[in-house]
């Protein structure tokens, strides 16, 4: 009898073991798991920035030919020239300029930029990079590409990282008022709610030139 209730018991808590050790999950998430562990980011987003981006750049409009055309007609502004991978007023615009900082501060250069008879001045982000404006003003990303969000919006949150660690540094370490810069970038704009008096441009590169 006791050699029975000794067999029992060993029996029982070996079940009990045994089932505390199994759990179950969705398919759904054990393939998303997979997928991101195999996505490799950091290289997505430098091969983007390298490879793919200049192409775009190089027909990237200059910001006062921009907000010229955004002033006059808008909807040809953002038909023409703008992209966005939702359906929504938020898009994204690739822009290039040529100016003089007129101010420095913690987070931002300003930049008095002419071009011809017009003349304005561009807040450029020195700080705080993020958001999808570079990953997406390009319309070079389709979004078909990636298995699952988490690592579409990684690519967005690598691409930041770069330019905060690989363009911002060098030059605010050096830039100073009255110094000239040259910039590309994106410009994130609300098509239904347009705001053209404080334009933020969030560098791709930025260098001071002509010093």
């Amino acid at each position: 009898m006791k050699k029975s209730l000794k067999y029992i018991i060993t029996v029982a808590v070996i079940l009990i073991v045994a089932y505390n050790s199994v759990y179950f999950k969705k398919l759904s998430e054990v393939k998303a798991a997979a997928s991101s562990k195999q996505f490799d980011a950091v290289a997505y987003a430098q091969n983007y920035l390298v490879k793919k981006l200049p192409v775009a750049l190089n027909k990237a409009m200059e910001v006062n030919e921009l907000t010229g055309l955004l002033q006059s007609n808008p909807k040809e502004a953002f038909d023409k020239y703008s992209h966005a991978l939702g359906i929504g007023n938020i898009r994204f615009f690739l822009v290039k300029g040529r100016g003089e900082i007129t101010k420095i501060e913690d987070d931002a250069t300003f930049v008095l930029v002419k071009k011809d008879s017009a003349s304005q001045v561009i807040k450029i982000a020195t700080e705080y990079v993020f958001g999808n404006a570079i990953r997406d003003a390009s319309g070079l990303i389709n979004i078909n590409e990636f298995n699952n969000t988490m690592d579409f919006n990684n690519v967005s949150a690598e691409i930041n990282k770069i330019i905060r660690r690989d363009v911002l540094p060098p030059f605010k370490a050096g830039a100073k008022k009255g110094d000239r810069v040259e910039f590309t970038g994106a410009v994130e704009l609300n098509q239904v709610h347009l705001k053209l008096d404080n334009i933020e441009v969030v560098p791709i590169s930025l260098k001071i030139v002509n010093r």
